[in-house]
């Protein structure tokens, strides 16, 4: 009995509220609602430690009738709601008020009931043995059973680095009714789904070997754990096919061997698979072959092919033979230096002759005191000589 008085006196207070209204009293909407919920955003871990959100009056209205808590449907008359961290994923809880004058108003409470994913793995969606570099290379990062799927970011990673693919499809929800359908809104959808990220890469030499990964993190603000949770995939490396190229570098188009000096014409290729090395040339010709490389002596165009499995290309060198001048220039410049020295000792021959030799004349003697006495058969005669100028 008392309990159907109670709801007779609310429903003759709404009725007076609604009088109000229609009389021009103030609406609602121009009153701030006196309700406080603190905290006013909570974050929680799936299946983690329960938390209590409090619904409090701003300050002390004695019009207040009755305030509670409203989730899913069901009512808590109670001033705090404690969250369920099994079931709570769309529950959109907030605390309701009823005063006199003022009538209901109601707040919400921003919750976030979050699961970090259960695996996170990367699968092709094709056949990665028959990858050809100028091919789209389409991978798929799998987000396994993760809440809310809106607050779930997704890098790539080659190697060590992030990169942002040439195409980036946006997340999906996987395995999801049709697409009109609140369960496959991505931005809606709350409790635990699997979801799908999908890339498209244009396929280069670079990319043989490459090793890619994906991360999922779950960016929950600042109330929510920090630093955000992270899961990343395993590796998937890949293999990509290309046409050999020839490097032009170590094997020019046109090569001069001189005569008498062989050449060695080294081809080298680089592709995947590696490619096999053939040279080709006229049947008139008798070059070496070791391997890459051949040891031409003659001129002629000789054929560098280098093929595998994806193409076959090829690089034509043109030989050019020449003479070899240099014994022809070290035997005149030998010739040249032989006639110079010949020269030389010759003039210097007549120069010494002219100046270091002396001639002496017998005519008008002067007559020396000293050292000018010649012995003839033991006798001392003065024979006196005059030295020529």
């Amino acid at each position: 009995m008392e309990d159907l008085n109670y709801f007779r006196l609310l429903s003759v207070l709404l009725t007076f509220e609604l009088l109000s209204l229609c009389n021009g009293t103030e609406s609602n909407a121009s009153k701030e609602c006196p309700i406080e919920i603190t905290p006013d955003r909570m974050v929680v871990q799936y299946q983690g430690a329960i938390q209590t959100a409090t619904c409090k009056l701003t300050s002390n209205n004695s019009n207040l009738i009755e305030r509670y808590w409203e989730a899913k449907n069901i009512t808590i008359y109670n001033e705090s709601w404690h969250v369920n961290t099994h079931e709570d994923w769309d529950s959109r809880p907030a605390c309701t008020g009823m005063f006199v004058g003022l009538g209901v108003c109601r707040k919400p409470l921003n919750l976030t009931l979050y699961k970090i994913p259960d695996s996170v793995f990367i699968s092709p969606v094709q056949n990665l043995s028959s990858l050809v570099v100028g091919e789209e290379l389409q991978l798929q990062c799998h987000i396994i059973q993760v809440a809310p799927a809106q607050n779930l970011v997704v890098r790539w990673y080659k190697g060590n680095d992030t990169f942002e693919p040439h195409i980036k499809g946006s997340l999906q929800v996987n395995d999801c009714l049709p697409e009109n359908s609140r369960n496959c809104d991505i931005s809606v959808v709350r409790t635990p789904k699997n979801v799908l990220s999908t890339i498209s890469i244009t396929l280069d030499r670079k990319h043989n070997g490459a090793e890619f990964r994906c991360e999922a993190q779950m960016d929950l603000g600042p109330e929510g754990p920090q630093p955000p949770p992270k899961n990343m995939s395993s590796p998937l490396n890949i293999t990509v096919r290309y046409k050999p190229i020839i490097n032009a570098t170590k094997l020019p188009q046109t090569i001069p061997v001189f005569r008498g000096y062989p050449e060695e014409l080294v081809c080298e290729a680089d592709g995947h698979p590696p490619p096999k090395i053939q040279w080709h040339y006229s049947p008139d010709k008798v070059p070496h072959v070791s391997g890459d490389t051949l040891i031409v002596s003659e001129a002629g165009l000789y054929n560098c092919t280098a093929t595998n499995e994806v193409d076959s290309v090829f690089h034509v060198v043109k030989v050019i033979l020449k003479e070899d001048y240099l014994p022809l220039i070290a035997g005149f410049v030998a010739v040249t230096v032989v006639a110079i020295s010949i020269v030389f000792v010759f003039i210097y021959s007549i120069y010494y002759t002219n100046t270091k030799m002396r001639r002496y004349s017998l005519k008008n003697p002067k007559l020396s005191t000293h050292n000018g006495n010649v012995a003839h058969n033991g006798w001392d005669m003065q024979f006196p000589m005059t030295k020529l100028s």
